[in-house]
C-alpha cells in the first residue's frame, strides 16, 4: 500500500485539525496551530507507517503544536502606546457581521473555562471523533480518565450553556 498524496490528507483531515486546534488554543491562535501541524506533518508523512491511523496521528500532532502555539502567546509581550478606549456602539453605523469565532463566542468561552485536560478530551472526542483509547495515548492518561474527562467536560458546557441561556430569558 503507498501513501496517499499529502494534498489529499490536507484536505480530508484539515477541518478537524483546525477545530481541534480552535478548543485547544483559541480561534486566534488556531490557523497558526493548525498551520504548523501540517508542517511537521508533511515533514513526518513519508515516514508514516501504511497502517497507521492519520487522523490520530495528526490530532496528536495538533494538540503538541496547539500548546507550544500557546505557550509561544503566553510570552509573547503585547506592547501598546496606550490602553484603547472601548468602542461605544452608535444606532446608525454599519458593522461588518462578526466572523464566525465571534458568533461562537459564549460557547468558546465556556470551552476556555474548562480545565485543560477536559477541553482537550472533549475538543478530541467530540470534534475530531477520536475514541478514548487514542485521547489518552494523545493526553498521557488512561482511557477511562479521558471518558472522564470528556464526560464531565460536556456536563460542565451543558451547565454553563443553560444558564447563559436563561440569563438572556430564552428557552434551552
Amino acid at each position: 500500500m503507498s501513501l496517499r498524496p499529502f494534498e489529499e490528507i490536507v484536505t480530508e483531515y484539515g477541518p478537524v485539525v483546525l477545530r481541534v486546534c480552535r478548543a485547544v488554543v483559541g480561534p486566534a491562535d488556531a490557523e497558526d496551530a493548525w498551520s504548523e501541524t501540517f508542517l511537521a506533518a508533511m515533514k513526518a508523512y513519508p515516514r508514516l507507517p501504511d497502517d497507521a491511523r492519520v487522523e490520530a496521528w495528526l490530532v496528536t500532532i495538533a494538540h503538541r503544536k496547539a500548546i507550544d502555539v500557546a505557550r509561544a502567546g503566553a510570552r509573547r509581550p503585547i506592547a501598546v502606546p496606550e490602553v484603547p478606549e472601548p468602542a461605544a456602539s452608535s444606532g446608525g453605523s454599519q458593522q461588518q457581521p462578526a466572523p464566525e469565532w465571534e458568533r461562537d463566542g459564549e460557547l468558546w468561552d465556556a470551552l476556555k473555562a474548562l480545565p485543560q485536560r477536559q477541553r482537550a478530551a472533549v475538543a478530541y472526542h467530540y470534534l475530531a471523533g477520536l475514541p478514548y483509547k487514542e485521547i489518552a495515548a494523545v493526553t498521557g492518561g488512561s482511557t477511562d480518565a479521558a471518558r472522564r474527562a470528556a464526560a464531565d467536560g460536556i456536563k460542565s458546557l451543558r451547565r454553563r450553556l443553560a444558564h447563559h441561556t436563561e440569563e438572556r430569558g430564552e428557552e434551552p
